[in-house]
């Protein structure tokens, strides 16, 4: 798409995009979307140099847009390139490796792929559940890659020589869009011109064979369906069980439930109350005390 530079004293209509004419501007890969209908000044505006970002320029109104924006605005967009990073965790599976691939299928290209200096193979890679809906819970996407040559396959057993049936499990996986004109190589080839990168992480592998491997995905932030916080948030009331492995206590000194000295251990009784743990700890003690005592005063 041939995106206009701005000019001076000019009709503007809504939605029509420019760039700025100072090159300096142009390397960052932002456009400029007019969201008012106007004419724009006798000088340039200082163009924002951040997405969303809205600058006045006479009397129209300019919003900052990436240029995978402005490509996208036209009926047909140059193709649509979907690229793969797998980032291995050293402390899971004995290696930081990164294998980068291609989903195979971009249009018009058959081979590797160079982005932002990079080669990314050609692999049949089929992914799905990418979508964010307004329910609140987090999409669980599947990558279904082709096992060819058993490359996958190597891949897992690779790591499970390190760490037993690991799978991949917690291994990043990268997911970055830009478009064809922006590869490297090609006339228009800018690094920065992308859809903001998704990260992901294999929870599961799903499915092995010798066409295929499809794992799960998850979100750094899926908690599998836990509740934060995972106990609820008491002020007063300690919630460990007395004398257990989180009360540490286990002293000969008795109290009751009212915090009364008592010679029995038969009428030992925690009273549940932070003066309770004061009383077997001591007053500048550290305290196991299972609850939030300054919860109630939080407004």
């Amino acid at each position: 798409m041939a995106v206009a530079f701005w000019t001076a004293s000019g009709l503007i209509n809504a939605g029509t995009i420019r760039k700025a004419s100072s090159t300096n501007d142009q390397v960052t890969g932002l456009f400029f979307k007019c969201i008012t209908t106007g004419t724009t000044g006798s000088s340039e505006p200082i163009w924002p140099t951040d997405i969303g970002v809205e600058v006045v320029d006479g009397t129209v109104t300019w919003k900052a847009v990436s240029s995978v924006y402005a490509d996208l605005s036209v009926l047909a967009p140059s193709a649509i390139i979907e690229l793969f990073e797998l980032r291995l965790n050293n402390d899971l599976h004995g290696s930081s490796n990164i294998t980068r691939w291609h989903n195979g299928c971009n249009e018009g290209i058959t081979g590797g792929i160079t982005w932002d200096g990079n080669l990314y193979s050609s692999l049949a890679i089929q992914a799905e559940g990418f979508e964010l809906t307004s329910t609140g819970s987090l999409p669980r996407p599947t990558l279904t890659v082709a096992n060819t040559d058993g490359l996958i396959t190597a891949l897992i057993l690779d790591v499970n020589n390190t760490t037993p049936y690991n799978d991949l499990t917690g291994a990043e996986v990268r997911r970055i869009r830009t478009l064809k004109k922006f590869l490297d190589g090609e006339s228009a080839a800018d690094a920065h011109a992308q859809w903001p990168v998704e990260i992901w992480y294999i929870d599961r592998k799903e499915t092995e064979n010798r066409e295929v491997v499809r794992f799960e995905l998850a979100s750094k932030f899926d908690l599998a369906g836990q509740y934060v916080p995972r106990r609820q948030i008491i002020a007063n009331v300690c919630q460990w069980a007395y004398r257990s492995s989180e009360c540490s206590y286990t002293g000969s000194n008795y109290w009751d439930a009212d915090d009364n000295s008592t010679g029995s251990l038969a009428t030992d009784r925690c009273g549940k109350k932070l003066s309770s743990c004061k009383l077997r700890f001591g007053e500048n003690g550290e305290l196991p005390f299972g609850s939030f005592p300054s919860a109630g005063k939080i407004r």
